[in-house]
């Protein structure tokens, strides 16, 4: 016998029943954020009625005929909508997976299970309800792996044939629904294989025909994958990186920064793009040697038309740019050292250079590198140069930014009767670069270093 707690604020009259994922969430357990209700007759009255007993308010959703009444309140959302059959059972039918066509009757208290959800709920199964289920909204191909990703299921046998058999129509699906389904399958702490499976179905190339071209890629010596599987890879390994961030503290007790849901999906989508690049930039030398020279411009520039493509915020976009145009800043900054580590110029450069998104920059490398999965003792090596900059960036850096500047625009006016020009920006920039390298101290040595710019650069900028 199966028992529902809910929440008791849900008015529990006749007609009215909990649908959806929230009986699933309830069957296993869980405490729903949401709850979708379905009822017979007057969803409007219906929200009346919740939104006065939990204290919320309501917000109309969509058109008349289909519209959603969505009550807020502090502890919950609750969406009411009407059955648009003549029966709770009609309702059902029309849902997607047999886990999210339960129903559970608030008048009566019983469960509805017309197609074995609870039985797929106990052996962990994402069970389609028809074979229609696609056609009816392609969406919910990527719907399957993102509940899977949610609650750790498995996609049964005949549903994963369903889904390759029909992975070209989610190509009908509205953009801002698939980023939607996809940024919660990258959110997930275990978002891997279901990455994987989409892969192997086929639905990963339809929603990014740019991954096509990776497949079969060669790559150099440093590589012993092609470019696709070597992304797929390091999406792996920088999964296990998130989940496991102590890797880099060691026994120093580095401070790493959190790494909340949203920052991580943006982190797993970047490096699963990051060498789209490849393919365009490919050279071969005349000993036969591969280069990708500039992929990374090239790839940040095609991840900018797929970010426009699937309706990316702005603010996405440009995380998802910034990463893909710098992902071998790192690398580069550890091959520049041929013993020992940089120098605080060159630490302060880099720093400056990535801000804030430095650790995101340093994750994605060590993913990027363990990717490769064929340098052990390189791995090794950029792990503990990894690690130290990650030290100087929160001990040193953070610290040293907050101070005060030695000098500012103000100074540059009235000390040397400069105005506002490229030369007078760089000026800034040279002293600021050089107090947070401690190469110099006070006001004194910034007016010294100022000169000296200005000398240097006399007669090639008009200021």
């Amino acid at each position: 016998m199966h028992t529902i707690i809910f929440n008791p604020v849900i008015p529990t009259i006749k007609g009215a029943y909990i649908v959806g994922g929230s009986v699933r969430d309830l069957l296993l357990g869980r405490s729903p954020s949401d709850y979708d209700i379905a009822v017979l007759e007057s969803p409007d009255k219906y929200a009346s009625n919740l939104a006065m007993r939990c204290n919320g308010h309501i917000v109309k959703i969509g058109k008349q005929n289909q519209a959603i009444f969505r009550v807020i309140s502090e502890s919950a959302i609750f969406d009411i909508s009407a059955i648009e059959a003549k029966t709770i059972e009609d309702d059902l039918i029309k849902r997607d997976f047999t886990i999210n066509a339960i129903g559970f009757d608030l008048f009566s208290g019983k469960i509805i299970d017309l197609f074995g959800g609870i039985k797929d709920l106990s052996i962990k199964k994402i069970r389609m309800v028809s074979k229609e289920v696609f056609k009816n909204d392609p969406v919910r191909l990527i719907r399957a792996y993102r509940i899977a990703a949610m609650i750790d299921f498995e996609i049964e046998s005949e549903t994963s044939h369903a889904i390759y058999n029909n992975v070209k129509l989610i190509t009908k699906a509205a953009e801002e629904r698939i980023k939607a389904e996809l940024f919660k399958i990258f959110s997930c702490s275990k978002s891997y294989n279901y990455i994987l499976q989409m892969y192997e179905t086929g639905l990963l190339f339809e929603i990014f025909p740019e991954l096509t071209a990776l497949q079969g890629c060669k790559q150099n010596k440093h590589h012993a994958y092609d470019v696709l599987d070597h992304s797929l890879n390091a999406f792996s390994q920088l999964e296990i990186l998130l989940n496991e961030k102590n890797i880099l503290t060691g026994s120093t007790g580095l401070p790493i920064p959190y790494m909340d849901k949203e920052r991580s999906a943006l982190l797993k989508y970047s490096i699963l793009l990051h060498d789209i690049g490849k393919p365009s930039a490919l050279t071969v030398g005349d000993e036969g040697d591969i280069h990708f020279f500039g992929h990374d411009i090239i790839g940040a520039e095609m991840a900018k038309l797929i970010s426009k493509r699937l309706k990316l915020s702005n603010i996405e976009a440009d995380y998802i740019d910034f990463i893909i145009r710098n992902h071998i800043a790192a690398l580069n900054l550890y091959n520049s050292v041929d013993k020992g580590f940089p120098s605080k110029r060159s630490l302060t450069r880099f720093f400056i250079k990535c801000g804030d998104k430095t650790p995101d920059i340093l994750f994605h490398t060590i993913a990027d590198i363990k990717g490769k999965a064929n340098e052990e003792k390189r791995n090794e090596d950029f792990l503990s140069f990894a690690s130290y900059l990650l030290k100087e960036f929160f001990s040193v850096y953070e610290v040293k930014k907050t101070e005060p500047r030695l000098i500012n625009g103000n100074d540059l006016i009235e000390e040397f009767g400069l105005s506002p020009s490229p030369l007078f920006k760089k000026i800034l920039s040279v002293v600021e670069e050089s107090r947070i390298s401690n190469d110099i101290k006070n006001r004194e040595e910034a007016f010294s270093l100022v000169k000296e710019t200005i000398k240097s650069n006399f007669g090639k900028q008009s200021y």
